[in-house]
């Protein structure tokens, strides 16, 4: 190789390292993550969802879920369970609900040491098969690393598990989400 070669080759490879930096670091924002909210917006609010009635919805106005197998407050969804069910991430102090949510807001450490915003004690996610508006994700039964869970969405007085859902699986030996 020509020492001209070696110079363009050495430039093109820092220039895609530094596309490559600035693409994760933008990749890394919790811009478009479930967290809870800042400077007085509520981090919980409730909002009417067509058949799902009322349900909490985080400040996107994503609804929120929480699995039956982590009602006693112990942080099951880790690994490949929060590519699918974000955890709503508390940023900074007390999380805050507008004055129709009818439970109590609180916090539980995750496993990683971050700050998770709970329901009268159970975490809350959201579904990142869905969007704003959706409702889908009530009912669905799904496993991760051995663990199963089941979803529900969260309302006002409580978890649903009401109504009769379509439900999709996931099967964590496929890495994947299936229908």
């Amino acid at each position: 190789m020509t020492t001209r070669t070696k110079r363009i080759l050495r430039t093109g490879l820092a220039t895609i390292a530094a596309v490559a930096v600035v693409g994760l670091y933008a990749c890394g924002s919790d811009d478009d993550g479930a967290t809870a909210a800042d400077g007085g917006q509520e981090a919980v609010a409730v909002q009417s969802f067509g058949d799902a009635g009322e349900v909490l919805v985080d400040a996107n106005g994503a609804a929120l879920y929480s699995p039956d197998q982590e009602d006693n407050g112990k942080i099951l969804c880790t690994g490949g369970c929060e590519a699918i069910w974000k955890p709503l991430a508390a940023t900074s102090g007390q999380p805050t609900a507008s004055s129709d949510v009818g439970g109590e807001l609180g916090t539980v450490k995750r496993p990683d040491g971050s700050q998770q915003v709970t329901f009268d004690g159970a975490p809350l996610y959201t579904f990142t098969e869905e969007g704003p508006g959706e409702v889908t994700g009530d009912g669905v039964s799904d496993a991760f690393d051995g663990q199963r869970f089941t979803w529900h969405v969260a309302q006002p007085s409580g978890p649903s598990g009401a109504g009769s859902p379509t439900t999709p699986t996931t099967d964590s030996s496929s890495g994947g989400y299936s229908y």
